[in-house]
Parts: C-alpha cells; structure tokens; sequence
C-alpha cells in the first residue's frame, strides 16, 4: 500500500516562500486527526517516543522492539516545522528518550537544508531541556521509483552530513541508517515498496539498531 503523497501549498500574502512550505502541516488532515487522537490517548508515561512522519508511522513500534512504554508519535506528511508545533506531545509523556527522523518532507517541498537543520536544532534544545534525551536518526534517501529523487538525494546527502555534526556540537548521539539502507545515495531497490517508504526487511534492521543502542545505554 502506498501512502498518499502530501505536497500541498498554503499562501500567506507577504510570507517568505519557505515560511509558506514550513506550515504546509496545518492543511495536513493526517496531522490533524493525529494530534486530536494524541489529546484523547490516556497514556501519560513512556519510555521512548518515536518522532517521525510517514515513515516512522509505518510499524508498530512496541511490537518491532518487543518492549512496552514505547510510544510512536510518527505523522503521515509531517515536517520538521510540524513536529516543532507538536513537540509538547513528545513531552508530556516525559519519556527517558526521543528518536527523532525527519527532512524528507521538508525536502521536497524545497524547504532549505538549513532550515531543517535549524528546525532540529530547536527540537534538540527542546528535548533536552524537558529533560529527555534525544537521538537523531539519519533522514533516508530515496530510490528512483520516487519522483525528484535525483534532484533529492544529494539534498538528503547534505542533510545527513549536517545533522551528524549536529549531533556531534550539541553532544547527542547520531544514528546512522542510511548507510545500512541506502547504497551510493540511493535507497536500496529492496527496502523500500514505492521508493520512499520502507519494506519490512528495513525496520528489522533499523529497529535492531535502536534496540542496541537502548542496550548499550542500560534501557
């Protein structure tokens, strides 16, 4: 099954271009029934959240880890700037650990990279100032299926090199499954069902990655 493709356009009269690609979250009815489902959930406690959009919404996440407190808090669509306007639903579940992927989106509705790196930036400091410990997890590239993804990928690319030394200055881990997934910049033809979104091989091998980086760290 695919996912439906989300690139939508909200004009704001004397709005800079990317503000106008950055909000494109509030005409996201993904977004919006989420988050109402978020206000009624009666879990107050996790232990780990996992922040993505589509593709972090794709699997079942206490069952992919096979331990309970694991909360997905993944939004089909979403961006960056999205998840920046949600993150109080991160929070108050005050959970020990965020991991957090996300860009693709942002990408490819032409939101600059450094806007992105910018926006995670903010969530980092967010995060941690509620006292959780955030992890960021490499945004993926795509495979040709996908439309734009040779125009993307080098994009992506520049992300991910970004974001790394991003964790690197802020003194939070970096969790690389690109290069488990991807070959030459490219998403593996094998991982992915339409180009973007993720086969079942593909989070066994990104949920064994944060299973042993929760070990390590005694969780």
């Amino acid at each position: 099954m695919k996912w439906p493709v989300l690139v939508l356009f909200l004009v704001f009269v004397g709005a800079p271009a990317h503000a106008q690609r950055d909000s494109l979250y509030l005409t996201n009815h993904f977004y919006q029934s989420q988050r109402a489902l978020y206000g009624i959930y009666r879990t107050t406690h996790a232990d780990v959240v996992m922040l993505g959009n589509s593709i972090t919404f794709g699997a079942n996440w206490n069952e992919l880890l096979d331990r309970p407190g694991v909360i997905n808090r993944g939004i089909v669509g979403d961006n960056t700037e999205g998840y920046l306007a949600r993150i109080g639903d991160v929070t108050r579940l005050h959970p020990k650990v965020c991991f957090v992927m996300g860009g693709v989106n942002d990408l490819f509705a032409d939101i600059p990279v450094e806007v992105v790196v910018r926006n995670y930036r903010r969530i980092l400091d967010t995060l941690r100032q509620a006292g959780i410990v955030p992890v960021i997890q490499s945004t993926l590239h795509v495979s040709p299926k996908w439309r734009r993804s040779e125009e993307k990928n080098p994009e992506i690319t520049q992300l991910d090199a970004r974001l790394r030394a991003l964790a690197a200055d802020a003194g939070v881990d970096y969790l690389d499954l690109d290069s488990r997934l991807s070959v030459n910049g490219v998403l593996r033809d094998e991982f992915t069902s339409d180009g973007v979104h993720l086969t079942a091989p593909a989070y066994a091998i990104w949920s064994r990655l944060v299973d042993e980086w929760l070990r390590r760290k005694g969780l």
